[in-house]
């Protein structure tokens, strides 16, 4: 990932100040100045996750709440999940698709109450696609700019937490509780975007400074740092996180079609409730299944130097990938990367060549997640 400029930004986090101090220019994601980089070296923030935590604005993220009796059958519509089977306190990721079954966004649903969700999404399409959803109905729709997401991940972000929330260590992957931090109401939910145990701290802007500001200062001795937007990427690699447009045709366009990948071709199918239907694309999903141009792979790389993105994979002399985010750990001492690879080479062992314009080397197809396959950090109990 690469920042854009300030100038396009019409959101603004009230943590900017704390981040220009940190050593951050606020690069525009999403509409708002994110702190992408503290320091051109983010290796120290990817260790910290990996191994104490890591605290991160990631308010750049849009919040929508949905308040009325027909709030379910509008997120029933525009996305992938049937969420009749979510209780309040429960949250689900899920995927929005357009008419042709192309992914189009992501997203978290959490139920707040019986009548009232809100959906947590990034860069896509997914406000218009709810409001889309929601005209005409019983149903009130709010973008909550005000909300702000301070996300706390790591294997002793619960250690850190379990001195101030109580019940922090029974609430289970992907559910959610209202308590207070600080003295300061928050909405906080066990998700991450990094592969590991973590947490996400909902809070009004009013009280983000406070918040962020405490756990900066009473994590550091548990070795908790402040961590930039750009360290997502490292751990994504590992954690088989796909992050829209990135690793997307948006991106990296075919030859002969327009932009749109499957859910089938970003492995991403897992989203689809079993036996779902009347989501918007649902019938050109199923029928798209078994005609996948490519699929989202890992890659890992001979030698100690990262791949860049738009690095393009060899088989046999031919071209049969595009490496869409690249990274070398420094905890395993491998150099790997997430790539979208033609389905005939994205097998377990297939011999690679990687060509780029800063590095060329052998490499193997590689499944993915390389990190914790059976997702038993960030679903971990107590």
């Amino acid at each position: 990932m690469e920042g854009v400029q300030m100038g396009l930004s019409w959101r603004k986090s009230a943590l900017a100040n704390q981040h220009v101090a940190l050593g951050s220019n606020l690069e525009d994601w999403n509409g708002m100045g994110t702190a992408w980089t503290y320091s051109k070296d983010i290796s120290k923030e990817y260790v910290a996750i990996r191994k104490a935590a890591g605290l991160m604005d990631v308010s750049g993220l849009k919040k929508i709440h949905l308040v009325g009796p027909h709030a379910a059958a509008i997120i029933d519509r525009a996305t992938t999940r049937d969420v009749s089977k979510l209780y309040p306190g429960k949250s689900v990721y899920a995927c929005l698709l357009n008419d042709a079954g192309h992914f189009i966004e992501d997203c978290i649903i959490y139920r707040i109450t019986p009548n009232s969700w809100m959906v947590v999404h990034g860069s896509g399409n997914g406000h218009e696609e709810f409001s889309r959803a929601a005209m005409g109905k019983n149903v009130a729709l709010q973008f909550d700019d005000d909300l702000h997401d301070l996300s706390l991940q790591g294997p002793l972000a619960v250690d850190f937490l379990a001195k101030h929330v109580p019940g922090i260590r029974e609430l289970n992957y992907f559910h959610h509780m209202h308590t207070t931090l600080f003295g300061r109401p928050v909405m906080i939910s066990r998700t991450g975007y990094t592969g590991e145990r973590g947490y996400e701290l909902f809070c009004k802007s009013d009280d983000a400074g406070v918040i962020w500001d405490t756990i900066v200062a009473e994590g550091a001795p548990m070795g908790i740092i402040p961590c930039s937007f750009s360290v997502l990427d490292w751990l994504r690699v590992e954690s088989y996180l796909v992050f829209y447009p990135y690793d997307h045709s948006e991106m990296y366009p075919f030859p002969n079609d327009p932009p749109g990948d499957t859910l089938w071709e970003l492995g991403l199918d897992f989203t689809v409730s079993p036996g779902k239907s009347g989501f918007r694309g649902a019938e050109q999903h199923y029928l798209l299944k078994g005609k996948e141009r490519f699929k989202i792979f890992g890659v890992l790389v001979e030698g100690d130097k990262a791949t860049e993105s738009g690095d393009e994979l060899f088989a046999d002399n031919k071209k049969v990938g595009t490496i869409t985010f690249g990274m070398y750990s420094p905890l395993v001492k491998k150099s790997m990367a997430i790539a979208r690879i033609d389905t005939a080479f994205a097998v377990h062992g297939t011999q690679l060549e990687v060509r780029g314009k800063q590095l060329n080397a052998k490499a193997i197809a590689h499944n993915l997640p390389f990190d914790d396959p059976k997702k038993t950090k960030r679903t971990a109990k107590g």
